[in-house]
């Protein structure tokens, strides 16, 4: 019987990882008055975090007169133990470039012990 050494598992994955994400999401703060809203403007939860992007498949062109809409779903992979949100912002910096790509998250999937990975949609590059 193999045994996984998730430690040294982790590392592997690790390894791989050649870019940066901020994930940012808009949090309830309590007004004066007592009520609760959420902040207009993403706030940081998480800054420069060790990652890997992946496309998942191909882009998806709706080109019209007045606008070109690039829609393609991609797959973060990144650690474990942070707490990432539906429809959380996340700007991966890739490693490669240094160019900022901006995505949504979508519904996380419960984590491995070794990483996590987030379904992500496109929303643009910074």
């Amino acid at each position: 019987m193999v045994v996984l050494n998730v430690s040294q598992h982790r590392k592997a994955i690790e390894r791989m990882y050649t870019d940066r994400a901020t994930i940012s999401r808009h949090i309830e703060i309590q007004k004066p008055s007592g009520e609760t809203v959420l902040t207009p403007d993403p706030i940081p939860v998480y800054t420069d975090q060790p990652c890997y992007l992946s496309q998942t498949g191909f882009a998806k062109n709706d080109q019209t007169e007045a606008q070109n809409d690039i829609q393609y779903e991609a797959k973060l992979f990144i650690a474990p133990e942070l707490i990432i949100q539906q429809g959380d912002i996340v700007a991966v910096t890739r490693g490669s470039t240094g160019r900022i790509w901006v995505y949504t998250a979508g519904e996380p999937f419960p984590p491995y012990s070794t990483h996590q990975e987030i379904s992500l949609q496109r929303e643009g590059y910074a």
